[in-house]
């Protein structure tokens, strides 16, 4: 009599992993669009750059704000760190003091200011709501002074109060409270900075 032969169960196979659909790509920044459509033919007839490569671009922002007067103040500090971040979409980071000074009542390494450095569609984002939503509603705005560049191709802007953001609701301010924005190019003067920032919408005095 032949011996059965005992059957072996067949390997489970694997399943195959599922097929995900690729997210599909973020809408690029109003002020990108802008910049590579109409900003960078503009600057290449003006100045004559001979590739794409030589135009000057916006490289990142940095927004600072002093604590000076709340430095002992955990609370209030807390609240102007959570409005820059919604001005800003970012987390704030601590400045700290370099240096004690006792007339200042300053110790080294206390909180003395917040700082955010904004790159890509942040930094874009930004911009465009910053020229077209937070400087003209500023009180008897008649455009930004096209002085304050720092010889190097980088932009200086001071605000008096944080209450020209629209995500800044006025009931909810403990004080107004001013900030520096700072906005660095890769232009390599003066000029082709303001030519730059004069395209992307900037709104310099006439």
């Amino acid at each position: 009599m032949a011996e059965k032969k005992s059957a072996k169960a067949a390997p489970a196979k694997s399943a195959a992993p599922a097929k995900t659909e690729s997210a599909a790509p973020a809408e690029k920044s109003r002020v990108r669009v802008l910049y590579e459509t109409e900003v960078v033919p503009y600057l290449i007839k003006k100045f004559g750059y001979t590739s794409v490569m030589q135009v000057p671009k916006l490289e990142k922002i940095v927004i600072n704000t002093g604590l000076g007067d709340i430095k002992d103040n955990q609370k209030s500090m807390q609240t102007v760190e959570k409005e820059l971040a919604q001005i800003t979409g970012q987390k704030p980071i601590y400045r700290k003091a370099t240096k004690s000074v006792a007339n200042f009542k300053l110790r080294e390494g206390m909180n003395v200011g917040l700082k955010v450095t904004l790159r890509g569609r942040r930094m874009y984002d930004f911009y465009d709501k910053l020229v077209s939503i937070a400087l003209p509603r500023v009180r008897d705005f008649r455009g930004v002074s096209d002085k304050a560049f720092d010889g190097r191709g980088n932009y200086a802007l001071g605000l008096k109060e944080q209450l020209i953001f629209p995500e800044i609701t006025y009931d909810q301010v403990e004080k107004i409270r001013g900030m520096d924005v700072v906005i660095v190019t890769t232009a390599r003067t003066d000029e082709e900075a303001r030519e730059l920032l004069k395209a992307l919408g900037m709104p310099f005095k006439k």
